[in-house]
């Protein structure tokens, strides 16, 4: 069992990293295989791995992680500035004023940040990642980002865990 648990934290924290990787379709998956194992252990397990995997994103936010150099944006001089690159720079002109209006509203209203990102923990809408990265821009507290991420992920981990015993008790 504590096997299946450490697995799990890896996987969460993999999913927290990389996208790709769905933990709630492992989660399941464990949960038919294991049925043993508490649903609120595997809900406090991935909640701890998707919160720790998405620190690497808040400090990286909040310019705490220095990210390697093929990382970084080059600066606008050494780009070449082709017709390809000038209509990229024009749609996504829009999206960055939009970030960055968002991120002075989080500065002004920080509570609203907070209860934000708590939902976003919850139900994954707006994304999660997003709400990540921009609690790191918006200097969310570590102490908030955490609590509120536990909270959130622990409920949604811990209903998804214990989903497959619950219809399993509707159909048999």
């Amino acid at each position: 069992m504590v096997a299946w648990l450490c697995v799990t934290l890896g996987v969460a924290f993999g999913s927290a990293l990389i996208p790709l990787v769905s933990v709630e379709v492992f989660l399941v998956g464990l949960a038919l295989q294991e049925p043993h194992i508490s649903w609120l252990a595997l809900g406090a397990v991935v909640a701890v791995g998707q919160v720790g995997g998405k620190l690497v994103y808040y400090y990286a936010a909040r310019g705490q992680l220095h990210l390697p150099r093929w990382m970084h944006r080059r600066r606008r001089a050494e780009r070449p500035m082709t017709a390809r690159r000038i209509r990229w720079e024009l749609r996504t002109k829009r999206i960055r004023g939009w970030v960055e209006a968002l991120r002075e509203k989080c500065h002004r209203h920080p509570r609203w940040m907070v209860g934000t990102y708590g939902v976003s923990s919850l139900i994954g809408l707006p994304p999660y990642m997003a709400t990540a990265v921009l609690a790191g821009m918006a200097r969310m507290s570590l102490s908030a980002f955490v609590s509120a991420g536990l909270l959130g992920r622990f409920i949604r981990f811990s209903a998804i865990a214990a989903s497959p015993a619950l219809v399993a008790g509707w159909i048999l």
